[in-house]
C-alpha cells in the first residue's frame, strides 16, 4: 500500500462519495447518490472499455447508440442534480482518519467519506499484427454486442484456448459462413476439434500470423498456411481490471476462470458492491468483467442506493451518539 505524504498535498476537497471511474456503472451510482443530495465527485480518463464500437446493444430503449453519446448524456443528467465529473486519472489512495484519500495524477487530492471504483477493465488480445487495430468493429468477442451486426457473414474464431468451441456456438448460431482458425496448438483438444468437424464447422490450423485488410478493412487472417477470409473476427479477449486505486488499497484481484482459462481479473466484491476493504467499492466491470452496459448501469443503480442507505444510517449514528 502506497502513503501519501499530508505536506505534498493540496489541502483535500471534501466530498460525501469520489467516484473512480464515469463510465455506465459510476455515472449511474453517481446519479442516485446525486439525486439523494449527496455531494459526489467522478474522476474520468475519457477511455471507456467501448469506446472502439460504434453503438452499445442489449440496453432496451437504447441499442446503437454511440458509447460516447450515451456517456454525455449521463454526464448531464447527473450535473442536473449537482454532480460533478472531473477530467483526472486516480493514480494514489489511502485510508484516513475514516475517510478515503485519494489523489489524481495531476496533484489534486479528495477526501471521501466513501470511494466507489467503477474504473472499467481493458481488454487483452492475442498479440497477432493488425488485430488491435479492428478491435470492436471488425474484431469483436461477444455475441450479444456485436453478433447481430456480423450476421451471415464470413466469420473467424481466433481459437486461443478450451472457450473457442463455445464461442464458435454462439456465432454459428448467427452465421453459417464459420470458420474456426487453430491459433495455438493447444487451443483445440481432439475431441472439441471432432465435434466441430461433424457440426460443419470448418477447422484450420494456424497459427494467424497477421491481418490482411484492403482500403483499411479486415478481409482475412494471413497463416502458414495461406488466407483464411473473414468480413469479422471473434476471439475471446483477457479483461484486466483497471487497478491503481484498488492496489493502493489492498483490495485484492482474483482470477476469474472460464473452461479452465483465466480469462478476467477483477475485484471478487460481493453482490452489491462491497470489497474486503472498508468504505471502498467496486462495481461494473471492475468486478463484473463480462457484463454489458445495460448490466453494470443496474449494478450502479444498485450500488448508489445502498451507499446512500449506508451515509444516513451513519448520519443517524452520529446524532445519536452526539445526544
Amino acid at each position: 500500500m502506497t502513503t501519501i505524504s499530508p505536506s505534498a498535498l493540496p489541502s483535500p476537497i471534501a466530498v460525501d462519495v469520489l467516484v473512480v471511474g464515469g463510465g455506465a456503472a459510476g455515472l449511474s451510482a453517481a446519479t442516485v447518490l446525486a439525486r439523494s443530495r449527496r455531494d459526489v465527485v467522478v474522476l474520468d480518463t475519457g477511455e471507456p472499455r467501448n469506446a472502439p464500437a460504434d453503438g452499445v446493444h442489449a440496453f432496451l430503449g437504447h441499442d446503437g447508440v454511440p458509447p460516447a453519446d450515451l456517456l454525455a448524456r449521463g454526464r448531464a443528467e447527473l450535473e442536473s442534480y449537482g454532480g460533478r465529473v472531473e477530467r483526472a486519472e486516480a493514480v494514489d489512495a489511502e485510508h484516513e482518519g475514516g475517510t478515503v484519500l485519494v489523489r489524481s495524477a495531476d496533484g489534486r487530492c479528495w477526501r471521501a467519506r466513501h470511494l466507489v471504483v467503477a474504473s472499467g477493465a481493458v481488454d487483452r488480445l492475442p498479440e497477432v499484427p493488425g488485430l488491435a487495430r479492428h478491435w470492436g468493429r471488425e474484431v469483436v468477442h461477444c455475441p450479444y454486442c456485436h453478433g447481430w451486426e456480423v450476421r451471415d457473414r464470413r466469420v473467424v474464431v481466433l481459437a486461443t484456448g478450451a472457450a473457442a468451441a463455445h464461442q464458435a456456438g454462439l456465432f454459428g448460431q448467427l452465421t453459417d459462413r464459420l470458420t474456426v482458425l487453430a491459433h495455438t496448438p493447444d487451443a483445440l483438444d481432439g475431441s472439441a476439434r471432432d465435434r466441430l468437424t461433424r457440426l460443419g464447422v470448418e477447422v484450420v490450423d494456424g497459427p494467424a500470423t497477421g491481418v490482411v485488410e484492403c482500403d483499411g478493412v479486415l478481409v482475412g487472417l494471413e497463416t502458414p498456411g495461406g488466407v483464411v477470409p473473414a468480413d469479422a473476427v471473434a476471439v475471446a479477449s483477457v479483461v484486466e481490471a483497471r487497478s491503481a486505486v484498488l492496489d493502493a488499497l489492498g483490495v485484492p484481484l482474483a482470477d476469474l476462470e472460464v473452461f479452465g482459462s483465466v480469462a478476467a481479473r477483477h475485484v471478487a466484491a460481493d453482490p452489491v458492491g462491497r470489497t474486503t476493504v472498508p468504505r471502498v467499492w467496486a462495481l461494473g466491470n471492475v468486478a463484473e468483467p463480462m457484463a454489458q452496459v445495460v448490466m453494470v448501469a443496474a449494478a450502479g443503480t444498485r450500488t448508489g442506493a445502498l451507499l446512500n442507505a449506508e451515509l444516513v444510517a451513519e448520519h443517524q449514528e452520529r446524532r445519536l451518539a452526539a445526544g
